[in-house]
């Protein structure tokens, strides 16, 4: 059994199981590794009222570093490491409030809440690209 705050699975993917899920009596779950949390073992844990913060938002800020890299690489531009983190932090302050305030107003998990919104981008930028 884990009686723990937080569980930060950061290795392997399915660590997390139905095997084990019912185990585990953490406040929240940090999906650090890919998809640490299978979707039957997703389910129980959120029954159970445990928050999981899924691996497309606890990983998101190395490939927003990633994209900071790519714009200044593109313009010859160089930030400072201060400033990089002082992006960083607005981008994922306002990407977890959004997805938080989402799941919130449509009784949503944090991983659904994610989806949605992804999709809804997705297809707002295939529309606007004249895609469909």
């Amino acid at each position: 059994m884990l009686d723990v705050d937080w569980l930060i699975p950061a290795a392997l993917g399915g660590v997390i199981d139905s095997r084990n899920a019912a185990k585990i009596k953490a406040r929240v779950i940090v999906e650090a590794a890919n998809h640490p949390v299978t979707p039957v073992a997703d389910a129980a844990l959120t029954d159970a009222g445990i928050t999981i913060i899924p691996d497309i938002i606890a990983n998101a800020g190395g490939v927003t570093v990633s994209y900071f890299e790519w714009t200044q690489n593109i313009q010859q531009f160089r930030w400072e490491e201060d400033q990089v983190n002082e992006q960083l932090q607005k981008v994922m302050r306002k990407a977890y409030a959004d997805v938080a305030s989402y799941a919130e107003n449509k009784s949503l998990s944090l991983r659904e809440a994610a989806f949605a919104i992804a999709v809804q981008r997705v297809a707002r930028a295939a529309n606007l690209r004249g895609y469909v």
